[in-house]
C-alpha cells in the first residue's frame, strides 16, 4: 500500500526504540476486558522503562469490541454486549480460533504511526502467504489484510488491525482469522465496511489452519518487520473508501 508520505525511517531500520529481544507471552484464552487491563498495565510499565518490549499472543472468548469511530448502525443486532475500547477503527468481533497479537513496544522517535501499521500488515501478509494464501494483500484506503475478489466472492478481510499509541508505546494490534466461526459478523457492520466480506485461513485453503500453526510464522514475520529485515512492499490490489474518514468519535455506550 502506498503511504501518504514516505516513512520517517529507512525501510531497513528498526521502528523499535531499542534492539533488545522481544518477550513473547503466550496467554491462551483470555477474557477481553482482562487482556485490555493487562495491556494498559504493561504499556505504563514500558513507558516508564520498567519492562522491555513484549508481544502478547492469545485468543478471546466471543466478544464484540467497538473502536473510537464506531457508529450506532454498526452495532450488533443480536443483542450481544459490546466492549467500547480505546483503539482506533470501528466495530469488530473476537472469538476462539482467531489469533490475536498485541505488541506492547516503545516506538523510536519520531513516532511513525503509519509505518507501524504498514509493518504489522506486512508481517501478516508474509505469514498468510507462507501457508498458501498467496494473493493476500492490501486495499488502498483500508487497514488490515485482504484476499481479492474471485468468481462470485467479494474482497474479504482475513486479518483486522486496530491500535493505540500512548507515550510512544503501542497497544492493541491485530487479529488473524484462522478457524473461527464467521456467524457473529452477520450481526454487525464489521469495521464499518458493507461492500466486502470476512474470511478465515481455513476457508481460503480448504483445510484446518489453526492458531497453533500460525503463531510461529506470524511471530517470525512480526519480529522481522519491526526490525526492518522484512521490508514493507506494495501489495495493493484495489482501492476503496476509508470507512473511518471524516467520522466523529462515537459516544461511549452505557
Amino acid at each position: 500500500m502506498t503511504a501518504p508520505r514516505k516513512p520517517f525511517f529507512p525501510a531497513d531500520r528498526s521502528i523499535r526504540a531499542d534492539d533488545s529481544p522481544l518477550e513473547i507471552r503466550r496467554l491462551g484464552l483470555v477474557d477481553y476486558q482482562q487482556a485490555w487491563e493487562l495491556q494498559a498495565e504493561l504499556a505504563a510499565q514500558r513507558a516508564a522503562d520498567e519492562i522491555g518490549d513484549q508481544v502478547l499472543i492469545l485468543e478471546h472468548p466471543s466478544v464484540y469490541t467497538a473502536g473510537k469511530r464506531t457508529q450506532p448502525e454498526d452495532r450488533p443486532t443480536n443483542g450481544q454486549p459490546v466492549v467500547d475500547v480505546d483503539r482506533g477503527g470501528r466495530i469488530t468481533w473476537h472469538g476462539e480460533g482467531q489469533l490475536v497479537a498485541y505488541p506492547i513496544i516503545r516506538l523510536a522517535d519520531p513516532v511513525d504511526v503509519v509505518d507501524y501499521v504498514r509493518r504489522l500488515e506486512e508481517a501478516v501478509i508474509e505469514a498468510v502467504r507462507h501457508v498458501g494464501v498467496v494473493e493476500a494483500g492490501r486495499i488502498d484506503g483500508r487497514s488490515g489484510v485482504w484476499v481479492p475478489a474471485s468468481d462470485t466472492r467479494r474482497d474479504r478481510k482475513v486479518a483486522a488491525l486496530g491500535i493505540r499509541i500512548t507515550r510512544g508505546v503501542t497497544m492493541h494490534g491485530l487479529a488473524l482469522n484462522c478457524t473461527n466461526t464467521l456467524d457473529f459478523y452477520d450481526h454487525i457492520v464489521a469495521c464499518g465496511i458493507d461492500d466486502a466480506d470476512v474470511t478465515t485461513l481455513s476457508l481460503e485453503l480448504g483445510r484446518q489452519v489453526t492458531v497453533e500453526e500460525m503463531t510461529p510464522p506470524l511471530l517470525d514475520a512480526l519480529e522481522a518487520a519491526l526490525a526492518g529485515r522484512l521490508k514493507v512492499a506494495d501489495h495493493t490490489f484495489a482501492e476503496a473508501p476509508d470507512p473511518t474518514k471524516g467520522l466523529p468519535r462515537a459516544p461511549r455506550q452505557g
